[in-house]
């Protein structure tokens, strides 16, 4: 019996990958480097499906059909590089390598060059769900060449999850761009969760409601416009009792938000690409600073706060409801147009539209309102920015008020808000007519000669700040 696609690395995310494949009708050749792993998912699910137990690398492409497909699930960096390095002498030309880890795109863009020059394809997969996603359907972000689309798609369609009976699976681009799509999801779900958790904290600190009673906000929430997998899961979390203590579970729980990377991979490329994705920085950042306890805690004993006693405001709940509502989009417009200015460097034909649609069910990010943001870019008059949709326009003006009610209560009782705080100011420098950025530009050419360009001119000029102030027309070094 010969198998349709092969797994190495076994651990709970590649197991949970070959088992969801094995249910969905292939036939899964299993590879780990400890044999032991292998045979523990035997023993638990070899009754899930048709499964080859194999021992080495060359077994495992030996008893797979061709074009041979291999997928890896083992750690992001060097172990891929391990892998695929003892893989790629046993391949055949035409045969398919899949990395579906957390690799970064550049690790992907320069595998993906090298395995070409073999005949071989290399496909990046971006892959969200966490566990029980890979088992039961992921959303599913594949890269690589289109031609590798043809023989690997169909079986990524099928184990993917479904939104309205459609795989959330689609080819997004050429090389790396399926990790780099994983990776802007990424950096939006750190967005969403530190915007939350910022709703969370103006809830219970400025208007005191405890965590079970903001577990019912939270459920209620869910049931509307901010209907999402992260709101579902945050009322859980809310609602739970630590066992040993009786206290809420949020706190039991340490201060400090750990990190895998993506997030910081995201916002390090948005600068290369010169993309503002404040919000994701700022949640990225937020992540550093709460794991910062030593500070924090000399902090707390040196710095004056001088917080303000305001009234909170009758309708704080709601109002913080419509302020997430509106930090929570300008994530997601941060994303997509970060996705916008990688396609023109990396030359990728990146579809908004299919992209948002890949995240509608399965992912971590799943949302009600991805359906309003897949239809926004469906049309031929695609919006330059989420927020300028004219469903978008409408509901995020409507929730400004709000916004800054909240934004202020909180700066006056010296509650932190980064992602709150710098969406809103995401959204006001969008739409401002005169930005301070002119006063920038005179400073850069005081101090360095770097030029300016005028509001009633064309071209480029310079100021001879130490001779007699005359300007020249210059050339363009900025």
């Amino acid at each position: 019996m010969s198998a349709q696609i092969g797994v190495t690395g076994l651990a709970v995310m590649g197991a949970n990958l070959a088992r969801n494949l094995a249910r969905n009708g292939y036939t899964v050749a299993l590879h780990n480097r400890s044999v032991e792993k292998t045979d523990t998912l035997l023993a638990k699910h070899g009754d899930e499906g048709d499964f080859l137990r194999t021992e080495t690398l060359q077994e495992l492409v030996d008893s797979l059909e061709k074009p041979r497909r291999v997928l890896i699930m083992v750690k992001a960096g060097k172990p891929v590089d391990a892998v695929v390095e003892q893989l790629v002498p046993l391949l055949e030309e035409g045969d398919i390598v899949i990395d579906a880890g957390n690799s970064h795109y550049e690790d992907t863009r320069r595998r993906e060059a090298a395995l070409a020059e073999k005949g071989l394809h290399f496909v990046g997969v971006g892959v969200s769900g966490g566990e029980e996603g890979a088992l039961n359907g992921p959303s599913i972000m594949p890269g690589g060449s289109k031609k590798s689309y043809e023989a690997l798609g169909p079986m990524l369609e099928k184990i993917s999850a479904k939104a309205d009976g459609e795989p959330c699976c689609a080819w997004v681009g050429t090389d790396g761009a399926g990790h780099f799509v994983k990776m802007v999801h990424n950096g939006i779900e750190y967005a969403d969760m530190q915007v939350i958790g910022e709703a969370y904290d103006l809830l219970r600190s400025a208007a005191g409601i405890e965590p079970a009673e903001q577990a019912a906000i939270f459920e209620e929430w869910n049931q509307g416009e901010l209907s999402s997998f992260l709101i579902e899961i945050t009322a859980e979390v809310l609602k739970h009792v630590d066992a040993p203590t009786g206290k809420p579970f949020v706190d039991v729980v340490v201060d400090a938000a750990g990190q895998k990377g993506t997030g910081r991979w995201t916002v390090q490329s948005a600068l290369d690409l010169g993309s503002p994705v404040s919000g994701i920085a700022e949640s990225v950042f937020a992540r550093g600073i709460s794991s910062q306890k030593d500070q924090r805690a000399i902090a707390q004993e040196t710095l004056a706060g001088h917080e303000a006693a305001v009234e909170v405001p009758e309708n704080f709940v709601e109002d913080v409801r419509q302020a997430l509502y509106a930090s929570k989009l300008v994530s997601y417009a941060q994303g997509l147009d970060m996705l916008t200015s990688a396609a023109k460097e990396y030359g990728w034909e990146l579809k908004l539209d299919e992209i948002a649609s890949l995240w509608r069910a399965g992912c971590i990010i799943r949302a009600a309102l991805l359906k309003d943001i897949t239809a926004a870019y469906k049309g031929e008059d695609k919006p330059a920015n989420l927020l300028f949709a004219p469903a978008f326009a409408e509901s995020v003006g409507a929730a400004v008020p709000a916004w800054r009610r909240v934004v202020a209560t909180a700066v006056q009782l010296g509650i932190p808000v980064p992602v709150f705080s710098s969406s809103l100011a995401y959204y006001d420098s969008l739409r401002r007519k005169r930005l301070p950025a002119a006063v920038i530009q005179g400073q850069r050419d005081l101090f360095g000669a770097h030029t300016y360009q005028r509001v009633d001119a064309e071209g480029t000029f310079h100021t001879l700040w130490g001779e007699d102030r005359s300007e020249i027309a210059a050339v363009d070094t900025h």
